[in-house]
């Protein structure tokens, strides 16, 4: 073979090889950006399934006024003025509907702000409560009582498991060279329950409050 020919077919080998390398990277890339999006795909899911239990909870706890109202309109002189709050904000806050698919920060805060307003409508009424022993007595208003602490308990146990798949969803979709691969799949960054004075407690735990 001559010289030429040696290193006609030296050069052709080393173009393979070139090739192949080359190849081999563009498959590493391609495997490694379909486990991200799958990575981030499956947080995704986390998050859409920790915010149906959170709108569970508040639902519970909207469900159980109406019949908390029904029970103290049936007291004489019971303050009008707390009793239309907790109905006014419960309107506004069963109203504030947020899909699973917009909870961006802003969205989320504006929710949260509607949830708060009738936390603290449910608060103070139960705070007026204090001053009608009549009502405290019934059967039906202890446990609503209860209930109620107990739907509090969950929400808070619910935001706070939220919180935490949104902050590993978080960390997939914001850092280098994962947020590469979010951008073009559609990921995007999504909020968190802020901490609120007295939001995480049942109202009735507020019973010692003076306004």
């Amino acid at each position: 073979m001559s010289t030429f020919a040696k290193l006609k077919t030296l050069n052709f080998n080393q173009m393979n090889k070139k090739l192949w390398i080359a190849l081999g990277v563009v498959a590493l890339l391609i495997f490694w950006g379909v486990g991200a999006r799958n990575g981030m795909a499956t947080s995704d899911q986390e998050v859409k399934a920790s915010w149906a239990n959170v709108q569970s909870a508040y639902q519970r706890r909207a469900d159980l006024i109406p019949n908390l109202v029904k029970t103290v309109q049936g007291v004489a002189n019971f303050e009008k003025s707390t009793l239309t709050a907790v109905i006014e904000a419960r309107a506004s806050a069963t109203q504030m509907k947020l899909d699973s698919k917009d909870l961006s920060p802003e969205n989320l805060q504006k929710y949260q702000a509607a949830q708060s307003s009738l936390g603290g409508a449910l608060s103070r009424l139960m705070v007026v409560a204090e001053n009608y022993p009549q009502l405290k007595a019934t059967e039906n208003f202890s446990e609503l009582q209860a209930q109620l602490e107990g739907t509090e308990n969950r929400i808070k146990e619910e935001r706070d498991r939220f919180n935490e798949a949104v902050k590993g969803f978080n960390s997939l979709v914001v850092t280098f060279p994962n947020n590469l691969i979010a951008s073009f799949s559609g990921f995007t960054e999504k909020g968190f329950f802020q901490a609120e004075a007295g939001s995480e407690k049942a109202p009735e735990v507020n019973f010692d409050e003076k306004k």
